[in-house]
C-alpha cells in the first residue's frame, strides 16, 4: 500500500483526531523531560525521507514515525519502541540514525488510545493516567500492523529487528517473543519481571525460553529501578530456553543508570550509550537484520 493509498483510507476512529496528540508524531521534546540537556543529539534528514505515518489498526489507524533512505525500496526493518513519553524528538532522532545506516526505522505511537504522553508535565500523572492503562495485548497488536505497513511501504520484513527503551524494552522483549518474524531485537533498560495483572498478564522472563530471535539487553548497573538480580533470573531462564534464547546476551554497565541512552536527560552517559549503540548496530547485522 502507498502513501496515498493510506491517505484515502476512512477509518471508522481515528485516534489522531480525538484530542490526544497535539503536536506531529516525532517532533518536540516531551513536557516531563524539559528543559533537555546540551549533550542532546540531533541527527538531520539529508537523503532521508522521514515523518509523520498513519497504520492502519482494525478499523483506524495509529500514527507514527517513519525514516528510511530517500527512494529505496527493500530495506530491513527496525522497529523503535519509545520510553514512556511517546514519540517525542529523541525517538525520532533515533529512527534516523538507523535511516543513515540504511533501515526502515518505524516508531508507532503506542500510547494514543490512552491519552498524550507528550503533554503530561507530571510523570507520577503520566503513568497512571495513560501508561498504566495501555494494555500489553493492544502493543502487539499495533506493533504487528506497524510491520505489515512496513511491508506494504517499502520494507523487507524478512529482515525484521526491534530496539526499545524503558517501557519500550521491556515491550520489544515481548514482542520479540510474540512474533516469530523477529530475527533480532535489543532491549535497552527495559524490566524484566513484575506482577501479572489483567493488562500486563505476562513479563519478560514468563516468555523469554521461547524466542525465535535473540535479544541483545543493555542495562545499567546502578539501575535502581531493576535490580541486577533480575538479570540473573532472566538469564537462567535464557540458558534454558530455544536456541536463539541460549544466543541472547546481556551486558551490564557498572555504575550506570537507568535511562544511559537518553541523551536530552541529565541520566546520559556518552560512554555507555556509544558502546551500547555500536553493539546494537553490530548485534543487528549479525542476526540476519541488516
Amino acid at each position: 500500500m502507498l502513501r496515498s493509498d493510506l491517505d484515502s483510507l476512512t477509518p471508522t476512529r481515528d485516534f489522531t483526531r480525538r484530542g490526544f496528540v497535539q503536536t506531529a508524531v516525532g517532533s518536540g521534546f516531551a513536557a516531563a523531560v524539559l528543559p533537555v540537556s546540551a549533550q542532546t543529539i540531533t541527527t538531520d534528514s539529508a537523503g532521508l525521507t522521514a515523518g509523520e505515518i498513519k497504520i492502519p489498526v482494525g478499523g483506524s489507524h495509529i500514527p507514527g514515525y517513519r525514516a528510511a533512505p530517500a527512494g529505496k525500496t527493500g530495506l530491513p526493518v527496525i522497529l523503535v519502541l519509545s520510553e514512556i513519553f511517546g514519540v517525542h524528538e529523541h525517538i525520532a532522532d533515533v529512527a534516523r540514525r538507523f535511516a543513515k545506516l540504511g533501515y526502515l526505522a518505524i516508531a508507532p505511537e503506542l500510547f494514543v488510545r490512552q491519552g498524550d504522553a507528550k503533554a503530561y508535565s507530571d510523570i507520577a500523572k503520566l503513568m497512571s493516567e495513560v501508561v498504566s492503562k495501555v494494555p500489553d495485548e493492544q502493543v502487539l497488536g499495533d506493533l504487528d500492523a506497524t510491520v505489515a505497513w512496513a511491508k506494504a511501504n517499502g520494507g523487507d520484513t524478512a529482515r525484521l529487528g526491534v530496539t526499545g527503551f524503558c517501557w519500550g524494552g521491556r515491550q520489544a522483549w515481548l514482542y520479540a517473543a510474540h512474533n516469530p518474524g523477529v530475527k533480532a531485537t535489543v532491549a535497552w533498560y527495559g524490566r524484566l519481571v513484575g506482577a501479572a495483572s489483567p493488562l500486563t498478564p505476562k513479563q519478560p522472563v514468563d516468555v523469554a525460553a521461547k524466542l525465535s530471535g535473540p535479544v541483545l539487553g543493555l542495562y545499567g548497573g546502578a539501575d535502581a529501578g531493576i535490580p541486577l538480580d533480575t538479570i540473573d533470573k532472566m538469564k537462567a531462564v535464557l540458558a534454558s530456553g530455544s536456541a536463539a534464547a541460549k544466543r541472547s546476551e546481556f551486558v551490564v554497565y557498572p555504575d550506570t543508570p537507568h535511562a544511559f541512552n537518553a541523551d536530552y536527560r541529565p541520566s546520559y552517559r556518552k560512554e555507555a550509550a556509544d558502546d551500547g549503540w555500536k553493539r546494537a548496530v553490530a548485534w543487528f547485522k549479525a542476526n540476519g537484520v541488516a
